[in-house]
């Protein structure tokens, strides 16, 4: 029997490296969902390029949480919400699935706004562009491979990059962009409003059900770490560029050097966008984005739900399942897919849901990283538990960031 005590790491060979990308880069693509598009156009609106470092320097707290599921995937090939199950008891599973839930619904109104938001740019009515979205993603998932939804999911979600094209053609100010980077208005509470939903939107809860799932989905093993740390790494600095792109052209096109009153729907943000790359291709480009993005964190977070219920309820909860062998599995995905479809159709296109939605993983965090990290330093074996000053850095830092998401939301509902 082999010593999981003392796991023997070996690289995997670079070429083995495409086989193992997929959950990382993903999730990574997914967390640039339609939320965090209006909630980086409502920051650079309202307030130029200042919130353009929090997003930067999120980048490696982003990369460190999300490996932790790495290795918790590739060490006991279950779930996370299996494993608070197993080690902490089912209240506390349940209690994580809550958040799970609260979050999922949150992401997937705002992905399906993204859609109806974007249909209308174009005179198509809800009732037709809302049950196509539906119908799509019921699709995707009834493949029954992990592998095909996932190579489905990245092709849509790579027409996010058409974000940095918009980025590029809005010719940033390099001395504005500078002046705002240290202009940082604390004490307003509408600014650490914004904090909190930046923070939010970088950490979803369902990105930590999802990942750890998808690698056991995937039956990745512990010899391909290296590879599942590099798609995690690059994925997460991708995620925060992409809405890092998406600030810079709303602060370069809808701040005028002061503080505007932001933004009010999609539609809003397209057209304020277009002059830069012209209104029939800038138009283009910026639904191919917003759809890619909707798209995509709508398949991951409808599947972590689905996944996540399944490991705390205990039912069958893997995509190779027959619909019949797994019903409950793709009743959640289904219910909660089409569920949030049928509620954006009675609902306004307004961008404070979005924000909002972004706040409250904010208020979820604390659980989210506390229960995390308590699964790393019991259940990893000792030479890839975190310890020593990693571990102390990494809890003060999600402490921080945590701490941060929670006094600017509270700052901003007063």
């Amino acid at each position: 029997m082999e010593d999981t005590a003392t796991p023997k790491i070996k690289l995997a060979a670079p070429l083995g490296w495409i086989a193992v990308w997929g959950p990382g880069l993903l999730v990574m693509l997914a967390d640039t969902d339609a939320g965090n598009v209006v909630t980086g156009a409502q920051a650079g609106a309202q307030w130029g390029y200042r919130l353009l470092p929090l997003l930067l320097l999120l980048i490696p707290v982003l990369y460190a949480v999300q490996e932790l599921t790495v290795r918790l995937g590739l060490c006991t090939g279950r779930g996370y919400g299996e494993l608070v199950r197993e080690r902490f008891g089912a209240s506390w599973a349940w209690l994580a699935t809550a958040g799970l839930v609260a979050a999922t619904i949150g992401s997937l109104v705002t992905e399906f706004s993204g859609v109806a938001g974007i249909g209308e740019l174009y005179g198509l009515s809800r009732s037709l562009t809302l049950p196509a979205a539906a119908a799509a993603l019921l699709a995707v998932v009834a493949t029954g491979s992990y592998r095909r939804v996932e190579r489905t999911a990245i092709v849509i979600g790579l027409f996010e990059l058409a974000f940095f094209a918009v980025a590029w053609a809005a010719h940033p100010n390099a001395a504005t962009l500078a002046s705002d980077a240290v202009d940082l208005p604390l004490g307003n509470g509408e600014f650490m409003y914004l904090v909190a939903a930046v923070i939010g939107a970088t950490f979803n809860p369902w990105m930590i059900f999802y990942q750890q799932s998808a690698i056991a989905d995937k039956k990745l093993r512990l010899d391909q770490l290296k590879a599942a740390q590099w798609d995690t790494a690059i994925g997460a600095a991708l995620t925060q560029c992409l809405t890092g792109a998406v600030l810079v052209a709303a602060a370069a096109t809808l701040s005028a050097g002061g503080v505007s009153t932001g933004i009010g729907s999609v539609g809003e943000i397209s057209n304020a966008l277009l002059p830069l790359l012209g209104e029939n291709i800038g138009r283009l480009v910026f639904s191919a984005g917003v759809l890619g993005a909707s798209l995509v964190a709508a398949i991951v977070c409808s599947l972590a739900l689905a996944w996540g219920v399944g490991e705390v309820a205990g039912y069958r909860h893997l995509l190779e399942y027959h619909p019949f062998q797994a019903r409950w599995f793709y009743g959640v995905y289904v219910a909660a897919v089409a569920g949030s479809a049928l509620l954006v159709w009675f609902v306004p296109d307004l961008v404070w849901l979005s924000i909002a939605a972004q706040v409250l993983n904010a208020f979820l965090l604390p659980l989210v990283f506390g229960l995390l990290v308590a699964l790393a330093a019991k259940v990893l074996p000792e030479p890839l538990r975190p310890r020593g000053v990693y571990l102390w850095v990494l809890i003060g830092v999600a402490a921080v960031v945590a701490a941060l998401g929670l006094y600017g939301g509270v700052a901003g509902l007063l």
